[in-house]
């Protein structure tokens, strides 16, 4: 009788126990660079320069020796401790309107290249001006498979795939990691890249440098969709399971 009793038991342990080891990851699944050998050396073989695009917020100071002579340029508003500079948007057509230039074609320039732009416009009204450019809406968004989703705002307009999924606190354990998602809109048009952090040819991907505005989503793994399934039903199972169990012995020790 102790025998029979102690089966079932058992049987139904074993059935529990199945339903969580199907949700256990592989070392496949886990493991950055797994082709990355010890002292190997690999050269980029791009270049990364953030390009401005449409809906931009750009911070533009224009500064020379003569201070009077450059205040003209340099948008502001209130005065004394109300002082305060003005941001400008690249608007739709891609330009900003200037001080006393006028409309400047801002989208698809790298700052060097706005700032060169700038520079060039300032020659006649200006002596060695010094032009600073920043953007102010660079941020990521991290979303999926990570402990900390969220938008990442990044000072200094450079930020790889993998510091911006160290901001969001890595992917978890359930994450997928051969199969990364990064969305990309350049004034309009998106482009949808895949990457695969578990080999090490991903630095060399376009969008290992992220931009302002690209969104990472970490799928989950096949052990997090069944996890998933395996949770919402767990309850069930183990009530059910402890019904039978309750049941098998109460008949058996009659």
């Amino acid at each position: 009788m102790f025998i029979k009793i102690s089966s079932v038991t058992n049987l139904c342990l074993l059935v529990i126990l199945g339903l969580f080891i199907t949700s256990c990851a592989s070392r496949e699944e886990v493991v950055y660079f797994q082709n990355a050998r010890e002292f190997e050396t690999i050269v980029e073989t791009h270049s990364f320069e953030p390009r401005l695009k449409v809906d931009d917020l750009l911070s533009i100071y224009i500064s020379t020796s003569d201070l009077e002579a450059s205040t003209p340029f340099n948008l502001t508003k209130g005065q004394g401790v109300n002082y305060q500079e003005v941001d400008y948007v690249v608007g739709k057509n891609g330009t900003i309107e200037f001080p006393v230039i006028g409309e400047l074609k801002m989208s698809g320039l790298t700052t060097d290249e706005a700032r060169e732009l700038i520079k060039n416009e300032l020659v006649g009204y200006l002596k060695d001006p010094v032009v600073n450019i920043r953007i102010k809406n660079f941020r990521v968004t991290v979303l999926g498979q990570v402990q900390r989703p969220g938008v990442y705002s990044v000072p200094t307009e450079r930020v790889t795939l993998l510091e911006a999924l160290g901001l969001a606190g890595d992917l978890d354990i359930k994450a997928k990691r051969n199969n990364v998602l990064v969305i990309r809109d350049f004034n309009g048009v998106k482009t949808f890249t895949r990457v695969d952090l578990t080999s090490k040819e991903f630095i060399n991907s376009p969008v290992y440098y992220l931009t302002q505005n690209d969104v990472v989503y970490v799928e989950p793994n096949n052990s997090a969709i069944k996890t998933s399934t395996i949770d919402t039903r767990t309850t069930v199972y183990v009530s059910l399971l402890s019904l039978i169990v309750t049941s098998t012995v109460l008949i058996l020790t009659r």
